[in-house]
Protein backbone atom coordinates (compact mmCIF):
# COMPACT_ATOMS: atom_id res chain seq x y z
CA UNK A 1 0.00 0.00 0.00
CA UNK A 2 1.26 3.15 -1.12
CA UNK A 3 1.96 6.06 1.87
CA UNK A 4 -0.67 8.74 1.62
CA UNK A 5 -0.30 12.14 3.81
CA UNK A 6 -4.06 12.26 4.15
CA UNK A 7 -3.89 8.47 5.92
CA UNK A 8 -1.18 9.93 7.91
CA UNK A 9 -2.98 12.90 8.93
CA UNK A 10 -6.22 10.70 9.47
CA UNK A 11 -4.60 8.15 11.83
CA UNK A 12 -2.85 10.86 13.69
CA UNK A 13 -6.58 12.25 14.44
CA UNK A 14 -7.72 9.28 15.69
CA UNK A 15 -4.79 8.70 18.01
CA UNK A 16 -4.92 12.34 19.31
CA UNK A 17 -8.11 12.80 19.59
CA UNK A 18 -9.14 9.35 21.30
CA UNK A 19 -12.59 10.27 20.63
CA UNK A 20 -15.07 8.08 18.56
CA UNK A 21 -15.89 9.61 15.22
CA UNK A 22 -17.20 9.54 12.22
CA UNK A 23 -15.88 10.08 8.18
CA UNK A 24 -18.11 13.35 8.12
CA UNK A 25 -15.92 14.21 11.49
CA UNK A 26 -12.34 13.52 10.16
CA UNK A 27 -13.62 15.25 6.95
CA UNK A 28 -14.44 18.86 8.93
CA UNK A 29 -11.06 18.54 10.64
CA UNK A 30 -8.99 18.17 7.42
CA UNK A 31 -10.80 19.73 4.28
CA UNK A 32 -9.02 22.99 4.73
CA UNK A 33 -5.57 21.25 5.05
CA UNK A 34 -6.31 19.26 2.10
CA UNK A 35 -8.42 21.25 -0.04
CA UNK A 36 -9.07 18.44 -2.89
CA UNK A 37 -10.14 16.22 0.06
CA UNK A 38 -13.38 14.31 -0.28
CA UNK A 39 -15.58 12.60 1.76
CA UNK A 40 -14.81 9.44 -0.02
CA UNK A 41 -11.15 9.75 0.60
CA UNK A 42 -11.51 9.46 4.03
CA UNK A 43 -13.88 6.45 3.60
CA UNK A 44 -11.32 4.86 1.80
CA UNK A 45 -8.59 5.72 3.56
CA UNK A 46 -10.53 4.71 7.28
CA UNK A 47 -11.25 1.42 5.55
CA UNK A 48 -7.15 1.01 4.84
CA UNK A 49 -6.05 1.70 8.24
CA UNK A 50 -9.21 -0.50 9.21
CA UNK A 51 -7.41 -3.59 7.16
CA UNK A 52 -4.44 -2.66 8.14
CA UNK A 53 -5.04 -3.25 11.86
CA UNK A 54 -4.96 1.27 12.91
CA UNK A 55 -8.52 1.61 13.47
CA UNK A 56 -11.30 0.46 14.62
CA UNK A 57 -14.51 0.22 12.98
CA UNK A 58 -17.14 0.12 15.08
CA UNK A 59 -21.23 -0.51 13.63
CA UNK A 60 -23.48 0.31 15.81
CA UNK A 61 -26.45 -0.12 13.94
CA UNK A 62 -26.70 3.51 13.05
CA UNK A 63 -26.55 4.87 9.94
CA UNK A 64 -23.19 5.83 10.08
CA UNK A 65 -20.06 3.79 11.05
CA UNK A 66 -18.07 5.23 14.01
CA UNK A 67 -13.81 5.42 13.89
CA UNK A 68 -11.43 5.08 16.64
CA UNK A 69 -7.38 4.08 16.99
CA UNK A 70 -6.64 0.37 17.81
CA UNK A 71 -5.76 0.68 21.68
CA UNK A 72 -5.60 -2.36 24.10
CA UNK A 73 -8.84 -4.26 24.22
CA UNK A 74 -11.78 -2.45 25.86
CA UNK A 75 -15.37 -2.41 25.49
CA UNK A 76 -17.87 0.39 24.83
CA UNK A 77 -21.47 2.23 26.78
CA UNK A 78 -23.64 3.09 24.24
CA UNK A 79 -25.91 5.83 25.42
CA UNK A 80 -29.59 4.78 24.00
CA UNK A 81 -30.52 8.60 24.19
CA UNK A 82 -27.54 10.82 23.21
CA UNK A 83 -25.98 8.00 21.12
CA UNK A 84 -22.63 9.05 22.92
CA UNK A 85 -19.87 6.01 22.83
CA UNK A 86 -17.76 5.92 25.95
CA UNK A 87 -15.11 3.19 26.10
CA UNK A 88 -15.10 0.81 29.22
CA UNK A 89 -11.76 -0.40 30.63
CA UNK A 90 -11.72 -4.71 30.62
CA UNK A 91 -10.29 -6.34 33.29
CA UNK A 92 -7.73 -8.71 31.92
CA UNK A 93 -9.14 -11.48 33.85
CA UNK A 94 -12.46 -11.10 32.30
CA UNK A 95 -11.06 -10.56 28.67
CA UNK A 96 -9.00 -14.21 29.21
CA UNK A 97 -12.39 -15.59 30.28
CA UNK A 98 -14.61 -14.47 27.27
CA UNK A 99 -12.03 -15.37 24.96
CA UNK A 100 -11.28 -19.21 26.70
CA UNK A 101 -15.33 -19.52 25.52
CA UNK A 102 -13.73 -20.54 21.95
CA UNK A 103 -10.75 -22.39 22.65
CA UNK A 104 -8.90 -24.40 20.00
CA UNK A 105 -10.85 -27.20 20.80
CA UNK A 106 -13.95 -25.36 18.40
CA UNK A 107 -11.79 -25.08 15.53
CA UNK A 108 -12.34 -21.58 15.38
CA UNK A 109 -9.80 -19.15 15.31
CA UNK A 110 -10.52 -15.92 17.66
CA UNK A 111 -10.02 -12.72 16.52
CA UNK A 112 -11.46 -10.15 18.80
CA UNK A 113 -14.78 -10.27 21.32
CA UNK A 114 -17.30 -7.40 20.73
CA UNK A 115 -19.16 -6.15 23.76
CA UNK A 116 -21.41 -3.32 24.14
CA UNK A 117 -23.05 -2.28 27.14
CA UNK A 118 -26.53 -0.46 26.50
CA UNK A 119 -28.28 2.26 28.65
CA UNK A 120 -28.23 5.95 30.12
CA UNK A 121 -25.18 7.76 30.48
CA UNK A 122 -24.37 10.06 33.30
CA UNK A 123 -25.57 12.92 31.71
CA UNK A 124 -28.59 12.22 30.18
CA UNK A 125 -29.45 10.86 33.45
CA UNK A 126 -28.34 14.10 35.26
CA UNK A 127 -30.68 15.92 33.21
CA UNK A 128 -34.15 13.51 33.01
CA UNK A 129 -36.54 13.92 36.00
CA UNK A 130 -36.88 10.77 38.38
CA UNK A 131 -40.09 9.89 36.71
CA UNK A 132 -38.85 9.89 33.11
CA UNK A 133 -35.24 7.99 34.19
CA UNK A 134 -36.61 4.74 33.40
CA UNK A 135 -37.98 5.45 30.16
Amino acid sequence: MRKSKQRDRIRELLERERIHVTASWVYDQLREEFPTLSLGNVYRNLNILVRQGEANRLPFGSTFDVYEAVRKPHYHFVCERCGAIEDVAVPGSLQAQLDSLLDDSSGHRLLRTTVEFHGICQACRKKATPSSEDQ
